[in-house]
């Protein structure tokens, strides 16, 4: 570890998913030609009242997840926690993707996981917006993270979905003990399954940035080769995650960079900005943030999962990264 302490780092990676949720949302579902035409480039929030969505409370459910269970954090164990907290919820899971909602409808029929996780969305975006805090629990090891990473994709995800949620994990695990930015990438498609649609997109996404020297027309180039536009959703994880590694990628390991190059691809744009974040906010820690986005970084309102009601992801951070220098085995 370097000058940059864990909690500092833990803080950048979850108060950064916050906020790129944040920065995100309000042009999720634009294409880069879309945002270039009506923005130019996005530079800041564009909203009045920037606020998180599902994509930052699924977070904070993984890591009560890792909070509740340090060592016995499984498929089983987490399946149980969705169940006790989540399944029981009146009321609506207001944004929830439908990945998580078709997991929690195979859940609340008594199907436990891997069943939970095979349904017709399960290559979704979903578990890899959520994984920043395995991440941040177990720096400096990717493999780790991968390992977690999969038994909590078990409970709402499989193949593709799972392979996503492994990359962006084992990215926060490397950046947490500050890797350069082609380290954590390398250590990111260590872990995915090489003949995946997840790890062919992930290097394309690296030959586009190293091929580029305009963002603009780099967008444009990654929404056109990276995307699939004839499909319904913009949630993709192979998709999603490619995108957010051109961002990262190009970004240089600036975190404002990084991030507005990730609201600017458009798409899935919360959910890609949430994950870049995640990775870069754990390589600069929370002091590379800019003070004027952290107001984003609020309680969480529960909107979309009434447990993570009052949650504070600063709280969270620090939760998380005692853990993680606790030597506890998870």
């Amino acid at each position: 570890m370097n000058e940059i302490g864990m909690k500092n780092r833990a803080q950048g990676s979850i108060a950064g998913l916050s906020i790129g949720d944040a920065l995100g949302r309000p042009v999720e579902g634009f294409t880069p030609r879309e945002i270039q035409e009506k923005w130019g480039r996005v530079e800041g929030y564009v909203s009045d009242d920037p606020l998180g969505s599902d994509d930052t409370e699924y977070a904070l459910l993984t890591a009560l997840a890792l909070i509740t269970h340090p060592k016995s954090f499984n498929a089983n164990n987490i399946a149980k926690l969705w169940v006790d907290k989540v399944c029981n919820q009146r009321g609506g899971f207001g944004g929830g993707g439908f990945s998580e909602m078709l997991a929690i409808r195979n859940l609340s029929r008594g199907f436990m996981p891997p069943r939970s996780g095979q349904h017709s969305h399960a290559w979704s975006d979903g578990l890899a917006m959520r994984v920043a805090p395995i991440g941040v629990v177990a720096a400096g090891d990717p493999k780790h993270a991968a390992a977690l990473t999969l038994q909590d994709g078990l409970v709402s995800h499989s193949e593709e979905g799972i392979y996503a949620g492994q990359a962006i994990a084992a990215a926060v695990a490397s950046a947490m003990v500050g890797n350069s930015i082609d380290r954590i990438f390398s250590d990111a498609l260590s872990v995915v399954e090489p003949d995946s649609w997840t790890a062919r997109l992930m290097k394309r996404a690296d030959e586009l940035v190293s091929s580029s020297n305009n963002w603009n027309d780099l967008a444009i180039k990654a929404g056109d080769e990276l995307t699939c536009m004839d499909y319904y959703w913009a949630d993709l994880a192979p998709e999603a995650v490619s995108l957010s590694f051109v961002a990262f990628l190009g970004g240089e390991g600036d975190f404002s960079s990084s991030v507005l190059n990730a609201v600017n691809l458009g798409r899935d744009a919360d959910t890609i900005a949430a994950m870049t974040a995640g990775i870069v906010g754990a390589m600069t820690g929370i002091d590379g943030i800019p003070e004027e986005w952290l107001p984003a970084v609020a309680e969480a309102p529960g909107v979309c999962l009434h447990v993570t009601k009052g949650m504070n992801p600063l709280d969270i951070a620090d939760s998380l990264a005692e853990l993680a220098e606790s030597g506890v085995q998870i």
